[in-house]
């Protein structure tokens, strides 16, 4: 089965939340808070061109619906809730 996103919405798998922080503590699973950010599954084809599939992006916290399938939790959102949109580059454009 295969998750098709349709209504301008658009699908992501949300990053796995850090376990440990930058001064090396381990965080229990209950204590680590979910990142707001993940990678394009699939976009409806009515949602936007502003991302594409393999796009990484940060979301608006609190924002879309949270969908499982064969074991894995992925996100459906509007692309009004997306805020940043990861660019691989050596300077930001202007």
């Amino acid at each position: 089965m295969k998750i098709i996103p349709i209504n301008g919405q658009i699908l992501l798998k949300p990053a796995e939340p850090t376990e440990k922080t930058t001064g090396g503590i381990f965080i229990p699973e209950s204590g680590q808070e979910k990142p707001q950010e993940g990678e394009i599954i699939a976009v409806a084809e009515d949602a936007t061109e502003e991302v594409a599939v393999g796009d990484r992006v940060i979301y608006k916290k609190f924002s879309g619906t949270e969908v499982s399938m064969n074991d894995e939790d992925y996100i459906l959102l509007t692309a009004d809730n997306l805020l940043v949109k990861y660019v691989a580059t050596d300077e930001i454009p202007e």
